[in-house]
């Protein structure tokens, strides 16, 4: 697998190789081909990433941990093994690296002195909840994991329900309550979302249905308490995606009558746009920003 660049010792490669994300059945042949004969494994985890290599009868000369606390440096020390002539295989805990997982940096430095990078497609998170979602998806903005602090949360989730797609990303088991609370303030109250947990597991559930009807299940206690969810936000109405002029002109008027939360009350109804969001509008009109 080694390259051998004229006038210079062999150059390993480096292998993005997906994993399983709960069923070890999904892993492929060519991941456990690569995993069989590399020399390095670099691992989100190495004790998880152990069990796996162990069920596949793997035996790697080193199993080294790359995680967001040490990618810098063990970079440097994988560029430098794989210069040596040995072969990577980068691994995460589970499903595709660097889909919110850790290797950016190392997939970057390692392209940038020439070593070839050679990703080993499987398993995903993403595209396995896309794949069973009954919300349209034909366009879709991939979001990561939403930021934990409440303020920064709604700010983002703001910005995101006013995309005019929808909208993937990853929220914790013991925030999942606290998003969609803030959610369903921010967008109309029907507007339909998924929540997928433990995919491709024994205990796999995959909900959809209005934000409210999902709070509803929610706090029945029809959710587990602990992992992570993937979520998808549906792409607004096209109701709820008035342009933004026709929007201005309606709330320049009901601002001139009315008081701003009178006004945005009555706009949110019209348009189906966020309360919250016309109430700032209505605010700042009346201020004469």
């Amino acid at each position: 697998m080694s390259e051998l660049t004229p006038g210079r010792r062999p150059v390993g490669t480096l292998f993005v190789v997906a994993t399983p994300i709960g069923n070890l059945d999904d892993i492929t042949l060519r991941a456990v081909d690569v995993l069989k004969s590399v020399a390095i494994v670099a691992a989100e985890d190495t004790r998880r990433s152990g069990v796996l290599l162990a069920h596949l009868g793997a035996r790697p000369d080193r199993l080294l941990s790359l995680h967001d606390h040490n990618e810098s440096g063990r970079s440097e020390q994988l560029l430098d093994l794989l210069q040596q002539g040995h072969d990577v295989a980068l691994v995460s805990d589970a499903g595709t690296p660097l889909i919110s997982d850790p290797g950016f940096e190392l997939v970057r430095r390692v392209r940038s002195q020439g070593v070839r990078v050679v990703p080993v497609p499987g398993p995903s998170a993403l595209t396995a909840v896309l794949s069973a979602s009954p919300l349209p998806i034909e366009r879709f903005l991939f979001e990561g994991f939403l930021p934990a602090r409440s303020s920064a949360r709604r700010k983002r989730l703001r910005e995101l329900a006013a995309a005019s797609v929808a909208v993937v990303f990853f929220e914790a088991a013991r925030r999942l309550r606290d998003t969609l609370n803030e959610l369903v303030e921010i967008v109309t109250p029907d507007r339909e979302i998924l929540l997928a947990k433990e995919l491709t597991k024994i205990h796999e559930r995959i909900e959809s249905g209005a934000i409210v009807e999902l709070i509803r299940r929610v706090d029945d206690g029809e959710f587990f308490e602990h992992g992570e969810f993937v979520c998808v936000l549906a792409a607004p109405r096209v109701a709820e995606s008035a342009g933004a002029t026709e929007v201005a002109a309606l709330m320049e008027v009901l601002c001139k009558e009315l008081p701003p939360a009178q006004a945005a009350r009555i706009g949110a109804r019209i348009t189906r746009r966020p309360r919250n969001e016309l109430y700032d509008y209505a605010v700042k009109y009346q201020r004469g920003d």
